[in-house]
């Protein structure tokens, strides 16, 4: 065989994983809804929303990067919801489990088709006396009661306030993060070289 037989037989051989990758079906991860960052979608049986309710973001601000919030401390959840349905509903409470309890500025109203922010002006939904410190990376699964949808649950992650997040206000009671300390050079191996 010559080496150009080889050549165009070994790009057949390692290119046979890549092309496999495109037949994964309409099960591949790319045919899939998925949310563009940290924070949680709602999804439901493969598809956007549940009874009507749709949530394109969720997600509770954490501490900041490499700090952490305290035992029994608090955290803002940040919910946008949209009521697909003709009718307004109302988000009445919510529940977090053993996470601790969620208290509720006040029934938060859904209008139908307007995109409602839970979080502006200022955070009206607050995950408070949690039950274990939290770093970043967790998932806590919130169930909401809505007037007329009923109970909707996800799993809502926490976020650290960094890249997109960094710019809301801090959690209460977040622990700083650790501030580095410069490392000690060894001055006495530089000269050496």
């Amino acid at each position: 065989m010559t080496s150009r037989r080889w050549i165009v037989a070994a790009a057949a051989f390692l290119a046979a994983p890549v092309l496999a990758g495109c037949g994964a079906g309409f099960d591949a991860t790319t045919a899939k809804p998925y949310a563009p960052n940290e924070a949680q979608v709602l999804i439901e049986n493969g598809a956007y929303g549940s009874r009507g309710i749709n949530i394109p973001q969720a997600f509770i601000l954490g501490p900041d990067s490499g700090a952490q919030l305290p035992w029994r401390g608090s955290a803002p959840i940040y919910l946008n919801i949209l009521n697909t349905t003709a009718t307004p509903d109302t988000l009445q409470a919510v529940s977090a489990g053993n996470m601790g309890s969620v208290k509720i500025a006040s029934p938060i109203q859904i209008p139908s088709n307007q995109l409602v922010n839970t979080g502006k002006p200022s955070p009206q939904l607050m995950l408070e006396s949690i039950s274990k410190s939290l770093r970043g990376g967790e998932t806590i699964k919130l169930d909401l009661q809505f007037a007329n949808a009923g109970t909707v649950s996800l799993n809502v992650p926490v976020v650290t306030r960094s890249r997109e997040f960094a710019e809301y206000p801090p959690a209460p009671g977040a622990t700083p993060a650790p501030t580095p300390t410069p490392s000690a050079s060894a001055p006495a191996e530089e000269e050496a070289h």
